[in-house]
């Protein structure tokens, strides 16, 4: 099952906790860094409580290593990635609780195998199970539970979703099944999630405005995305290239306002956890088409991603989330 999501265009791609994939699928279990640990004193602060169960400090640095500048940060900077990095955890820690009450039980022994297979695997590599969760950072009991995760939450839904609403999903989202990609060029400004109303619409009127002056001729997007764009892609005159409709490294409004557009129009103003966007679509290739019966794997691993995204904004609403991170 693939993570979906983080537009990582406008900030740091931060490594995500639980649902790392069983080795019988596709892909294998992301590599989060190496223990780094908190300052001394902190290793066992408490960066967030979410129904009565902590998150420590230590596994917030854990994951934050590795995507840290070279140059110093300052306090405010610094605990504002950790909130970000935090964001992710909270989200993981989420679903597990949700499913350790309501998703289908999972058979260690089923996880002894995908271990056993996944370590056949790595010896063609010259590699061991020792190796990987050295490298990782991840004990054996931490796979466990992010496998055990993921097939619990494919579980669920198979057991809450039929047939026909996969159908239905299928022909909401044939550019994806399709394989439909879209080629977009994009000016955002970042946006921290926590950013204050008056810091988010002076950054709206600001990108309103640029937006303006190309929609009048008196600015290329290109040259918009170098002065202004707060992405790896400014150089690239905000070209990010070709991306699919669901799956990829964007976040869901960003790819679903490009993939309703025509080419060279200009987009209105787009937010997303990120910061708000302006976006052009240069080019479309049209893939090739596909059926349900042909799809229906690909089909119930994306619906699960959705499912996922939609589950835990219901969770943070209906949760207890006190965030004390220093």
């Amino acid at each position: 099952m693939r993570r979906s999501f983080v537009l990582t265009l406008a900030a740091p791609a931060f490594a995500t906790l639980a649902l790392a994939q069983p080795p019988a699928a596709p892909t294998t279990p992301p590599t989060p860094p190496a223990q780094t640990g908190a300052p001394a004193g902190q290793e066992n602060a408490v960066a967030a409580t979410v129904n009565g169960e902590s998150i420590t400090l230590t596994e917030v640095d854990t994951l934050l290593k590795g995507t840290l500048p070279l140059t110093p940060l300052t306090v405010a900077q610094k605990r504002q990635m950790r909130i970000e990095v935090l964001s992710d955890i909270i989200d993981d820690l989420l679903l597990r609780q949700f499913l350790r009450k309501n998703g289908p039980k999972v058979d260690p022994a089923e996880i002894d195998a995908q271990l056993k297979a996944f370590g056949d695997k790595l010896k063609k590599d010259g590699k061991s199970l020792a190796d990987f969760f050295k490298e990782t950072g991840q004990t054996e009991a931490q796979v466990r539970e992010s496998w055990t995760t993921a097939m619990q939450l494919t579980g669920y839904v198979k057991l809450n979703t039929t047939e026909e609403q996969l159908k239905a999903y299928f022909n909401a989202n044939k550019d994806f099944f399709d394989h439909v990609e879209v080629k977009v060029q994009h000016v955002v400004l970042r946006v921290s999630k926590n950013a204050t109303a008056v810091d988010r619409a002076t950054a709206k009127e600001k990108l309103e405005a640029i937006r303006a002056e190309i929609a009048a001729g008196k600015l290329d997007f290109a040259t918009a995305a170098k002065k202004n764009s707060h992405c790896p892609s400014a150089p690239n005159g905000g070209d990010i290239g070709y991306i699919a409709r669901k799956g990829g490294l964007v976040d869901e409004a960003f790819a679903k306002a490009a993939f309703a557009m025509k080419s060279n129009e200009l987009s209105g103003v787009i937010e997303t956890d990120f910061g708000l966007h302006i976006l052009q679509v240069t080019d479309r290739k049209p893939g090739t088409p596909s059926t349900y019966e042909k799809s229906a794997t690909e089909v119930l691993d994306t619906y699960s991603d959705d499912f996922r995204t939609e589950l835990i904004a219901k969770l943070r609403k209906q949760g207890q989330i006190q965030i004390t991170v220093p």
